[in-house]
């Protein structure tokens, strides 16, 4: 090889790792995924209401399996968060279970206590721990 092409590879490699060293990237790592389970994903309960009377909320929801077979929502669980009536604003939301709903029923009642603020979220429960996300949340102010 002669001298003048080995200087034109040299210059060549050279000037390719230059660019491919300055291409634009950001480094950073997406969060984290988790593994997807195999199986039916499950739809989130829908249109999530309430009434109440006295003290007792009744939430009532609606859920479409549509081309899931009848078999794969074992029920729902309802999850509750409170907040004092003067709290904190911006400060987070503490959700915790309140009670699990067996299929095919879709209605769960709750007694309140007064001077808060309640927030409700129901979930699909599935075979094999299989869960939809969590519906919309319900807003109850109880004063």
């Amino acid at each position: 090889m002669t001298r003048t092409c080995q200087r034109f590879l040299s210059c060549f490699l050279f000037v390719y790792l230059a660019v491919a060293c300055l291409l634009p990237s950001c480094g950073k790592k997406g969060p984290p995924v988790p593994p997807e389970k195999k199986g039916t994903v499950l739809a989130p309960p829908a249109q999530l209401t309430y009434a109440l009377i006295n003290r007792e909320a009744t939430l009532s929801w609606t859920y479409d399996n549509g081309n899931q077979a009848e078999g794969d929502v074992d029920g729902f669980e309802v999850f509750m968060a409170t907040k004092p009536l003067e709290g904190c604003e911006g400060c987070p939301f503490m959700f915790k279970s309140v009670g699990v709903v067996p299929m095919p029923k879709t209605t769960f009642v709750y007694t309140l206590d007064q001077d808060l603020h309640y927030y409700f979220r129901v979930q699909a429960l599935g075979p094999d721990n299989n869960k939809s996300t969590v519906s919309d949340t319900l807003f109850i102010d109880f004063p």
